[in-house]
């Protein structure tokens, strides 16, 4: 997407604005759900995580001007939620748009200081890209724990976040947790990319988020991988990215 000298200034001097405002609450919520992590338990563990994506959502629309727009309902209870991920807005706001959720995120996010400790305390389910036997049954030993006290599981099946318009197949993992959990499986298309590029600067926009309807446990992998490829990549099939 090109944008024009005035319009990049503007988004610049916001995105300045925005990571002086998120990062200095941070300093502040981020060692908060560290601290209600280890010292709480049951929906004690899950405020600080909440506040803190909630935190993200409210500087990104009130400074940025992203403005998110659901199409669908998103359910509640242990579901496999499969998501598009194009940009780190979506990864952070996992928080905020799912109740006590076990996001499979990569392992380097882990060594995080501080931030790290507060999301393993969380729950997160943090994975060696690698996609190694060893890594995958650990996904699936995490998966299960989370699902047994009620959780829903979030992925992106395409493995890591892409660029806009691509559309590689899904990673390694994404079926073997589907055929575990024996859960539906939540397909959510969005289109973050082109507001909250890799680049420094994001840009004011609309974020679409489209939830398709549950696909049923059971289904063979194929059938079932490419049923969510389509759906997590419906907004790029319409050309709305």
């Amino acid at each position: 997407m090109r944008h024009n000298p005035l319009a990049m200034l503007l988004a610049l001097v916001r995105t300045i604005i925005f990571q002086i405002m998120f990062l200095g609450g941070s300093l502040i919520l981020v060692p908060l759900a560290l601290l209600l992590g280890l010292l709480g338990s049951g929906a004690g563990l899950y405020i600080g995580p909440k506040l803190w994506a909630g935190w993200f959502r409210l500087c990104s629309r009130a400074i940025t001007g992203i403005r998110i727009e659901i199409d669908g309902e998103i359910p509640l209870g242990p579901q496999l939620f499969a998501l598009k991920h194009e940009s780190a807005l979506e990864a952070i706001l996992t928080l905020w748009w799912f109740e006590r959720p076990a996001v499979v995120m990569k392992q380097e996010l882990r060594k995080i200081p501080i931030w790290g400790l507060a999301s393993a305390r969380h729950g997160s389910i943090f994975v060696d890209r690698s996609g190694s036997a060893g890594m995958l049954r650990e996904m699936m030993r995490q998966a299960q724990a989370a699902v047994a006290k009620g959780r829903p599981v979030v992925i992106f099946p395409e493995g890591t976040r892409v660029q806009v318009g691509e559309t590689p197949p899904l990673a390694a993992g994404f079926a073997g947790l589907y055929k575990m959990l024996k859960l539906p499986v939540v397909p959510i298309a969005l289109d973050s990319g082109s507001v909250w590029p890799k680049s420094f600067i994001k840009y004011p926009g609309t974020v679409n988020m489209k939830v398709a309807a549950p696909i049923p446990p059971g289904l063979p992998r194929d059938e079932v991988e490419r049923k969510v490829h389509s759906a997590i990549n419906a907004l790029q099939a319409e050309g709305r990215t």
